[in-house]
């Protein structure tokens, strides 16, 4: 029975991760044990932080959620951090948590909304440029007050549909008459010729709206899960950080639209590619039929949607109460006043949040293994060693470079942590903090657009259901963010010398 239980357990382990980094996780979960014994807690604590890095950098191949929380446990079984240790860093970011749980979720009642806002921009702008550029900015609009992972969602949402009413049409008129076309001869290159530049007008759109989300996630204490987590350890309200990150936001904002603009016209870095006029067609007659079929209901919906959205913001800005609270207080107006009252209905909008949530509760273990071995100690002492004026450019480049193979949230997770206890014991004062945590937040959010390991909107796009359909790959995904890299990172680290 041995025989045939051990290589099924084995099989089953990870599931369908390639045998290579099943073996890896194991090889780590049977290293660390003998590292602690042999080099001691400091050096293993610094092996099991790489090791969880690993797992972020891999997430194409397996969730990190998984392998990740494997080294948790290991690390609180073999006294590296207690639970105790974990469920105070749970408690101090609860509101990260309520964030992710309800605001995500409540933006999922949004989304009918927010389709018809994307499609009209598609179908409204005949300037590809300007396309571009409002696709750009509105993701980034939508991102500073909304969720920058719902807010992909709906992208590619619209992608996804806009490809699927194309592939309709190009396929049923070829596959007429035994496979030979019934249209002209006009209309029959609709799906030969047209179908590549179809693909890079996609694949341009989306790239432009998840460097919107960067470039809009930055601005506001709800842009992004990190960004709540730093405004609480700061004690900033909403306001109060979106003054404090201005300096270097809009700057930055300003030069990522300009880089959205060069590239349309330009063409550089795999932008510009046009809509083809015949498929332009196709998805004009399908908007106006889907407006067609639209009555009184589904146009209340959206007018209760526009309302709540309407409160939405103003909760922030005003800052009621806590961002999850006021997520929650949008699913129930939205969920009450367009009648779904279903369990399983409303179920279906935390399904995308839940998984990051337990993730980041992950991150949290790793944060109490850092702080309970004091890992990153000599580092923030090194840093904090230079003179005043330097150390928020270091820290601003520290933190990017890490984002780019990590997850930003991680990253900022740590330093944050680490510059609040050199607070406390007196090691900065209060406006130093204040400068260096402008500089953790800035750069965890800009550079790390770099890779889709940095971003969690970008690892979203790229595990799509459209990426394929696009022939999105990750190479292409890096080679694509290139210009935004640098552009957002130059700028936002000058930006942080001159003024912060």
């Amino acid at each position: 029975m041995t025989t045939s239980v051990l290589p099924a357990l084995a099989n089953n382990f990870l599931g369908q991760a390639p045998g290579w980094y099943k073996r890896t996780i194991v090889a780590f979960l049977v290293l660390n044990p003998l590292l602690l014994w042999l080099a001691g807690p400091y050096i293993t604590g610094w092996i099991l932080v790489i090791e969880f890095i690993f797992t972020l950098a891999m997430a194409l191949k397996c969730y990190p959620l998984l392998p990740g929380g494997l080294l948790a446990i290991q690390a609180m079984l073999i006294g590296m951090t207690t639970p105790e240790a974990l469920y105070a860093e749970v408690l101090t970011n609860f509101p990260v948590i309520l964030l992710l749980i309800f605001m995500v979720a409540g933006i999922y009642f949004m989304k009918e909304l927010l389709l018809v806002t994307f499609t009209r921009l598609i179908l409204g702008i005949r300037s590809k440029s300007l396309m571009g550029l409002s696709f750009c900015l509105v993701a980034a609009v939508l991102s500073a007050f909304l969720d920058a992972l719902t807010v992909t969602a709906v992208i590619i949402s619209v992608a996804v549909g806009f490809y699927g009413v194309y592939h309709k049409v190009a396929s049923a008129g070829s596959s007429q008459d035994g496979g030979e076309s019934a249209e002209s001869e006009d209309d029959e290159p609709l799906h030969r010729e047209h179908l590549e530049e179809f693909r890079a007008f996609l694949r341009s759109l989306l790239m432009h709206g998840a460097v919107g989300t960067a470039l809009g996630g930055v601005c506001t204490m709800v842009g992004e899960p990190q960004n709540l987590l730093i405004a609480r350890v700061a004690d900033w309200n909403f306001s109060e950080f979106f003054l404090l990150m201005a300096p270097v936001s809009m700057p930055v904002l300003a030069a990522g639209l300009a880089t959205c603009l060069l590239l349309e016209k330009t063409r550089w870095f795999g932008y510009g590619a046009r809509l083809p006029r015949p498929v332009r067609r196709v998805l004009e007659d399908f908007a106006r039929e889907e407006k067609a079929k639209r009555k009184m209901p589904q146009k209340v919906a959206l007018a209760v949607q526009a309302l709540a959205a309407a409160l939405l913001v103003a909760g922030l800005a005003l800052h009621v109460a806590e961002v999850g609270f006021i997520g929650l207080m949008v699913i129930i107006l939205i969920a009450s006043f367009n009648g779904i009252i279903d369990e399983h209905q409303i179920g279906k909008a935390f399904q995308e949040a839940l998984p990051f949530t337990s993730l980041l509760v992950v991150f949290f273990a790793i944060v109490a293994v850092i702080h309970e071995q004091h890992l990153f100690s000599p580092i923030i002492h090194a840093v904090l060693a230079l003179p005043p004026e330097s150390q928020p450019s270091m820290f601003f480049i520290a933190n990017g470079l890490l984002s780019m193979i990590s997850d930003n949230v991680f990253v900022a997770t740590v330093y944050i942590s680490e510059i609040k206890q050199s607070l406390e014991s007196g090691a900065i004062s209060r406006e130093q903090f204040e400068r260096l945590a402008i500089a953790i937040n800035t750069g965890t959010n800009l550079p790390s657009v770099a890779t889709p390991n940095g971003q969690a909107a970008f690892l979203f796009l790229l595990t799509s259901a459209v990426a394929p359909l696009v022939r999105l790959s990750y190479g292409r995904m890096v080679y694509m963010a290139l210009p935004y890299t640098l552009v957002m990172g130059g700028v936002g680290l000058l930006a942080v010398n001159l003024w912060i």
